[in-house]
């Protein structure tokens, strides 16, 4: 889902754009495992995700 992230950089400084692209993901992971308290990326699973609630659905369209 990053794959956009290399096109822009190579398309707007080529080579050079995609190392700055791939620095700025670097360190977008970095802060937000900061945020989430992890260290290690080889330590970060599935639970840390956050189990959204389903959204009730309306099976009587409102009346």
């Amino acid at each position: 889902m990053i794959g956009r992230a290399f096109l822009y950089g190579l398309g707007a400084m080529g080579q050079a754009g995609v190392t700055r692209a791939l620095e700025i993901i670097r360190n977008e992971l970095d802060i937000t495992m900061a945020f989430t308290g992890h260290t290690d990326i080889r330590r970060v699973g599935r639970e840390i995700l956050l189990n959204a609630p389903t959204p009730h659905v309306r099976t009587d369209r409102g009346r």
